[in-house]
């Protein structure tokens, strides 16, 4: 299963041939992204993190799937980690790409951002979503060519529910619930990450008491998009 934040199945089309050779991948978008239905979408729903839980819980159940080897990247990770607090029985690993439990700085955690700078980037995207993606695009990935696909994709989404899904995403916090996850975790990261600072990707690995942290020699948020090769070699040694 893949998933992806702020886009959508597109953003895997580099690296997917190479795992379907050997496995059988089941994508989808999150509600208000994609090739979704956009109707779907409610802010009672999806004000949380437990909207899109169960949206991955109601998959896994449509297609009675088990042994569940979850790719998630960004928040989509932290989805399937608490998806798997509710069904284990149903995951065999959790492969997390760029994510973290908290994108807040707080009282000795480093997550990358202050409130101050969150406030900011919200009012960038209700005053001029087209400028914000423009903006962030390059900051965010590693290169013209990536920056230009990551912009592409964000500027696809609905800005309104683009903006209340990355308010759900930059304030949540999951760190109390990290002791819990008992399914093997690989955390892929890159070395220069915008959105989430090395200190946050240890964190997470030290918290979670079964996981492996493998740090990439890359720039950007977004690997699979920039550096698909490397990215495949990871994933096809780690699924």
């Amino acid at each position: 299963m893949l998933l992806v934040f702020g886009s959508n199945q597109q953003t895997w089309q580099y690296i997917l041939p190479a795992l379907q050779q050997q496995y059988r991948i089941l994508l989808f978008d999150y509600v208000g992204s994609g090739q979704s239905d956009y109707e779907a979408y409610s802010t009672a729903r999806y004000g949380t993190l437990d909207g899109y839980v169960q949206d991955v819980l109601d998959v896994i159940d449509a297609y009675t799937l088990k042994d569940v080897t979850f790719i998630g990247h960004s928040i989509s990770g932290v989805i399937g980690m608490l998806a798997s607090l509710q069904r284990p029985d149903a995951f065999k690993k959790l492969i997390m790409i760029g994510s973290s439990a908290c994108y807040l700085n707080d009282i000795d955690y480093v997550g990358g951002f202050h409130e101050e700078e969150l406030g900011v980037l919200f009012q960038m995207m209700e005053m001029n979503f087209n400028g914000w993606a423009s903006h962030l695009a390059p900051i965010v990935s590693a290169d013209q060519k990536s920056s230009k696909e990551v912009e592409r994709t964000f500027k696809q989404n609905d800005a309104a529910i683009a903006r209340e899904f990355a308010e759900v995403t930059f304030r949540a916090d999951v760190r109390a619930f990290l002791p819990q996850v008992t399914i093997p975790t690989v955390l892929l990261q890159s070395n220069d990450d915008f959105i989430v600072p090395l200190e946050a990707s240890q964190y997470l690995h030290a918290h979670l008491t079964n996981s492996e942290l493998i740090f990439l020699d890359v720039r950007g948020h977004y690997p699979h998009i920039s550096h698909p090769d490397l990215m495949k070699k990871h994933l096809l040694a780690t699924i």
